[in-house]
């Protein structure tokens, strides 16, 4: 089984949904430890925190 290559983010060109998760990782301070180690090195609360706040403002209309 070969491991799957992780290519480098891109973060001036993501779509708005993806840049919103980033941007609320960056807001939490977690943002350098998914770019360092990816979205699985989060905790389930941290993944459950960021996907309340990505809800609550596209319900605000952002």
């Amino acid at each position: 089984m070969t491991k799957k290559k992780e290519k480098p983010i891109d973060l001036k060109n993501l779509e708005p949904e993806e840049k919103m998760k980033y941007e609320i990782a960056e807001e939490l301070g977690l943002l350098d430890r998914v770019l360092a180690h990816g979205w699985k090195s989060l905790t389930s609360k941290e993944t459950g925190r960021i996907g309340g706040l990505v809800t609550k403002k596209k319900k605000e209309g952002r």
